[in-house]
C-alpha cells in the first residue's frame, strides 16, 4: 500500500535559490514541449509522445546548459506530466486541453523520484532524525516527528502562496493493521446547518471556519488592493491574505481527519450519499445575494474532502464505505412504512409527522436512516 508524508522543511539561502531554479527549468521544459506538440500536431498531424520529448530533452540540454543544473528526474517528471495531461484530455474531452503553466500563480511544486542502484550506495532520499535528503539539495531540516515507513518511491517540493515551504514524500509497501470489528453500521446525511447527521441521532456541528474568519479577510484583502501591485508592501500583504487561507484551510482539514477518523474507528460499515459537489455548486450561481451565500456555504463545508478521506481510511484499515444515488429522496421518505412527503423538499421544513404511520420525523436523522436502509 501506498501513503504520502508531509513536511515543512526550512532550506537554507543556496537551497532555495536552487529549488526556485528548479521551479522555474520546470516550467519551462513543460510549456516548451506542450507548444512544441501543438506546433507538431498542425504542421504534421501527429502526436509528439513522451519518449520523443524526452529524446529532444537530451539535445535541448546541450543547447540551454542551465538546464543540466537542477535535478534531472524533476525535469523528467515534467514531461510526464504534460504526456497525462494529454492523455486525461484524450479520454475525456470536458477535462480541457493542457494548459501552459504561469510563473505568476505563487504555488510551484515539482517531483523528484529516489534513484538508488549500482551506481550509487546510497539512495537519492532519505528520512534520518528529522531531516531529509533531496537529490542536488542535500539534507533539509524539518520539525514533524512523524517517520516516513515502507520504501520512499519519490518526493514532491512545493512552495506555497505564503511562502512556506513542503515536501511530500509517497512511500510504498507501507503496512497498516486493520482495525478490530465493532459489528455497527451507520448511516450518515450531510448538511450545512449541521455538518454531519448519523442514522443513531448524532450531530456534528458545522464550524464555518471561512464565515468565522469573513472579517478579517475583507480587512487584509482590501489593505491589498490598496498596494501597487507587485511592490514590496503589495508582496507583505499578499502573504498576509495567503497566511489567512491557509489558517482556515489547516483548521477544516483538521476538523474533517480527527471526525472522519473517528467515524471510522467506530463502524465497519459507513454508508452516505454520493453527492455531485460540482454541480450544487454549478446550480446555486446567480446574482442574487441568496444563491451566492449559498453557493460560498457548499464550498466552506467541504463534502468532497469529507467523503475522500473516508474512502481512503476505510482501505486502510478493513471498513466499507457504501453509497446511495445522489438522486435517492432521502428525506423526503418515512423511514418506518415508505411514505413520501413532498412537502420536505423545502428545506425550511426541518421536522414533520407521517400521515400514514404517524411517526414524527427529525429531517436529517429521518435522511440518514434512509441512507442506512437503502445503501
Amino acid at each position: 500500500m501506498e501513503k504520502a508524508y508531509k513536511y515543512r522543511i526550512y532550506p537554507n539561502k543556496k537551497q532555495i535559490e536552487l529549488i526556485h531554479k528548479t521551479f522555474g527549468c520546470v516550467r519551462y521544459v513543460y510549456n516548451y514541449y506542450l507548444a512544441k506538440r501543438q506546433e507538431v500536431y498542425e504542421k504534421e498531424s501527429r502526436t509528439m509522445g513522451y519518449n520523443e520529448c524526452s529524446k529532444d530533452l537530451t539535445t535541448l540540454k546541450k543547447e540551454l546548459e542551465w538546464l543540466k543544473e537542477p535535478d534531472k528526474c524533476a525535469l523528467q517528471n515534467s514531461l510526464k506530466d504534460l504526456n497525462a495531461a494529454y492523455g486525461n484530455f484524450f479520454r475525456d474531452k470536458s477535462v480541457g486541453h493542457p494548459k501552459f503553466k504561469s510563473k505568476k500563480t505563487h504555488k510551484f511544486s515539482y517531483r523528484t523520484n529516489n534513484a538508488f542502484g549500482s551506481t550509487q550506495s546510497k539512495p537519492s532520499i532519505e528520512f534520518v532524525n528529522n531531516r531529509i535528503k533531496l537529490p542536488k539539495l542535500g539534507w533539509l531540516k524539518t520539525r514533524d516527528k512523524q517517520i516516513p515507513q515502507g520504501k520512499i518511491l519519490n518526493a514532491t517540493i512545493s512552495q506555497e502562496p505564503n511562502g512556506k515551504y513542503y515536501v511530500s514524500i509517497c512511500c510504498t509497501d507501507v503496512e497498516i493493521k486493520p482495525l478490530p470489528k465493532t459489528n455497527r453500521q451507520i448511516g450518515i446525511d450531510l448538511g450545512i446547518k449541521e455538518f454531519c447527521i448519523t442514522s443513531e441521532g448524532d450531530k456534528f456541528y458545522n464550524p464555518k471556519y471561512l464565515a468565522k474568519s469573513q472579517k478579517k479577510l475583507v480587512k487584509l484583502q482590501r489593505e491589498l488592493s490598496r498596494k501597487t501591485r507587485g511592490g514590496r508592501n503589495w508582496q507583505k500583504a499578499r502573504i498576509k491574505v495567503a497566511r489567512q487561507y491557509e489558517k482556515i484551510s489547516n483548521q477544516r482539514r483538521d476538523y474533517l481527519q480527527k471526525l472522519s477518523t473517528k467515524l471510522i474507528r467506530k463502524n465497519d460499515v459507513i454508508c452516505t450519499e454520493d453527492l455531485n459537489v460540482s454541480s450544487m455548486i454549478e446550480n446555486a450561481k446567480g446574482a442574487n445575494k441568496e444563491k451566492a451565500n449559498l453557493r460560498k456555504q457548499i464550498s466552506d463545508v467541504s463534502w468532497y474532502e469529507f467523503a475522500r478521506e473516508l474512502k481512503y481510511k476505510a482501505e486502510w484499515y478493513g471498513r466499507e464505505i457504501k453509497q446511495v444515488d445522489q438522486y435517492y429522496a432521502s428525506s423526503q421518505i418515512c423511514h418506518i412504512c415508505g411514505y413520501k412527503n413532498t412537502i420536505t423538499k423545502d428545506l425550511s421544513v426541518r421536522e414533520w409527522t407521517c400521515p400514514v404511520c404517524g411517526t414524527k420525523h427529525d429531517r436529517d436523522i429521518n435522511a440518514a436512516i434512509n441512507i442506512l436502509q437503502n445503501a
